[in-house]
């Protein structure tokens, strides 16, 4: 007998229905994944690991890039060796090369043994994961600037993308450490994001998935900011000590990642436990996203909204909120609607319906998904569709509703009588709704 309570069950029930978008969607898809070797010393890491067994059983291409800073420090104290960064990045001398070496070659190890981990009764039971290494990243030297010899660290030059494909084509993971490899055969050190970003521009990555030590947020801010396109993560960038000296390069990285082709990158702080599932497969997520363009945009509506416009709707149809409507009539008038898309969810819409003899618009169908109220979406779906009746030349905007009243009041309208509406629109005014009139103008009244 199950120990679960019927409301658990029903909580798992609809996680699981929800997430299974998610798991087709992101089944052949590639990932590169960035974690630093500060993971690795973390109660945490065991479950990242289990985390990344899951997706690599769930059909996903998965690139895991490790760092190994305090690995190569911890090695640097014990032989007295010099540890020196100019603009972030590490000078390595021939000591520090050494370091380098030991740190990734045993940070590698340890990785590996965690994804050959098979034991019963375990999340990673039966995984029998492989894992492939090697010299799949070219390197060069950094070499000398603004006078600084950076000595044996260095850039990467060229990436195995082939190699790496084969690799996962086999259902391999791909593991890689922050080091690359010349053609003369030197080894030089260099930073896990940079092989992260250019690995992933490489492949062409469906995702770039960067932990990070804490929340990508400004230094006056509690949480996470949700989403960034790469023009406004640059803004963010640009202003002097908005963001902690550990998050700005990594959301440099996401940038230029995104720039150069990745779809999207996530920033995620991997000390919330199953923070990549809670990333991948629920809508809203835990960390930041950076892509060229929004993640929730608020468009005009076209024909393929319809079936959208139509779950969103239903709910409140069925409460008595808004007038029923068939799909063909929706079909017939979609073009009067505007919608908020969330990562290919309608998650909001309203209507403009206009009666240009009168110069006044009906805003009509204004409704939000359930999850998604409270966050001022209806305010900028009122603002979009006030825009765009100015553009049309319309002076004022009416609605007709029977359980919203002091919203729209609230918002700047005022009760008015029936006959102050255009006479079409009189016309069809069901008494037996007995809805509310309101009516906002939009200019100022003339002299």
């Amino acid at each position: 007998m199950s120990n679960q309570t019927a409301s658990e069950q029903s909580r798992f029930v609809r996680w699981f229905r929800d997430s299974s978008p998610y798991i087709h969607a992101h089944r052949g898809r590639t990932f590169v994944v960035s974690f630093g070797g500060e993971a690795l010393a973390d109660g945490l890491f065991a479950n990242l690991v289990h985390d990344f067994a899951l997706l690599n059983s769930l059909g996903v291409k998965l690139v895991l890039v490790h760092g190994a800073r305090p690995q190569v420090e911890q090695r640097l104290k014990l032989r007295d060796g010099q540890m020196r960064y100019v603009g972030g990045l590490r000078v390595t001398d021939a000591v520090a090369l050494e370091c380098v070496k030991e740190a990734v070659g045993t940070v590698r190890v340890e990785i590996e043994a965690l994804l050959s981990m098979g034991l019963a009764h375990s999340p990673m039971a039966g995984a029998k994961i492989r894992v492939a290494s090697g010299n799949f990243v070219v390197a060069k030297p950094l070499g000398v600037r603004d006078g600084v010899d950076f000595g044996h660290t260095g850039e990467v030059r060229r990436v195995d993308v082939e190699g790496i494909r084969g690799k996962l084509d086999q259902g391999d993971v791909v593991l890689l450490s922050p080091i690359g490899y010349s053609p003369t055969g030197e080894v030089f050190n260099l930073g896990a994001e940079e092989v992260a970003t250019s690995v992933a521009v490489a492949l062409r990555a469906d995702k770039l998935l960067l932990l990070t030590e804490r929340d990508c947020a400004t230094r006056d801010r509690a949480g996470p900011i949700r989403q960034l396109t790469t023009e406004e993560a640059d803004a963010l960038l640009e202003k002097a000590d908005a963001l902690a000296d550990e998050v700005a390069p990594h959301l440099q990285a996401a940038a230029n990642a995104c720039r150069r082709g990745v779809r999207r990158a996530h920033l995620l702080n991997r000390r919330i436990d199953g923070a990549t599932l809670l990333e991948l497969f629920t809508r809203d997520g835990v960390g930041t996203l950076v892509s060229q363009a929004p993640f929730e945009a608020m468009r005009p509506a076209s024909l393929k909204d319809v079936a959208g416009i139509l779950k969103l709707i239903k709910p409140l149809e069925k409460k008595g909120v808004l007038v029923q409507r068939t799909r063909e009539h929706l079909e017939t008038e979609v073009h009067d609607f505007s919608v908020i898309e969330r990562d290919g969810m309608i998650v909001g819409c309203a209507a403009l319906h206009p009666y240009p003899g009168h110069a006044m618009g009906e805003l009509a169908c204004l409704a939000l998904h359930a999850d998604y109220r409270g966050e001022n979406r209806g305010d900028r779906l009122l603002e979009y569709l006030e825009a765009k009746a100015l553009e049309a030349g319309l002076d004022k905007l009416f609605a007709l509703t029977t359980q919203t009243t002091h919203w729209f009041l609230e918002h700047g309208f005022e009760l008015a009588a029936i006959d102050a509406l255009p006479a079409a629109r009189q016309a069809q005014y069901n008494p037996q709704r007995n809805s509310k009139i309101l009516i906002k103008p939009l200019r100022p009244a003339a002299d």
